[in-house]
């Protein structure tokens, strides 16, 4: 059974096995996490995601979806690099469920690797616009939900004290509803 942690901290930092990427399509770098990530991970990163754009991704990673790197000069093994998306109330449930699917693609990757912990960000709560405690429940239940016989630890890096409040008080939330 995966553990499932929260720590507030910076992700390009974390000892694990995966940490995962909130990536945009085009798998080359961006802001926020995608950003910190390539600039503390070095060019290795970049150089394996223009090999992902040449070969099988050549229109980029869809929505969703998830695709293994190096970790570079990163303190883990390797990057799980997903596309979350953007927050659009009209289009939520359909929207919902890629989040949900980011998670869920992440750890089957992940398990694929044989990895045992994996470090996740808030995804698609930053730029992409998802309020977060609605990102947190998702995420969350996701995880939770999500078969990863391998994985012995989830844990939810979160970028400042409300994210990690956030995240905690929807835990809270979930469990007592279980």
């Amino acid at each position: 059974m995966t553990q499932i942690t929260l720590v507030e901290g910076d992700i390009t930092e974390q000892q694990v096995d995966v940490v995962v990427n909130a990536a945009n399509t085009s798998l080359l770098g961006g802001g926020g996490v995608d950003g910190a990530i390539h600039r503390k991970g070095g060019p290795d990163i970049l150089a394996a995601c223009r090999e992902l754009r040449a070969g099988h991704y050549g229109k980029g990673l869809s929505v969703g979806r998830a695709v293994a790197t190096t970790a570079g000069r990163l303190p883990a093994r390797w990057v799980v690099h997903t596309v979350g998306p953007v927050y659009l109330a009209e289009e939520y449930e359909e929207r919902a469920g890629l989040l949900a699917s980011c998670y869920r693609e992440s750890l089957r990757v992940s398990v694929e690797l044989g990895a045992r912990s994996v470090a996740f960000p808030a995804i698609s709560a930053g730029v992409y616009g998802w309020p977060l405690e609605d990102a947190a429940r998702i995420a969350l239940t996701a995880v939770a939900e999500a078969a990863a016989p391998t994985v012995e630890e989830a844990r939810f890096v979160l970028f400042g004290d409300a994210a990690y409040e956030t995240y905690l008080r929807v835990e809270r939330e979930l469990a007592q509803r279980n």
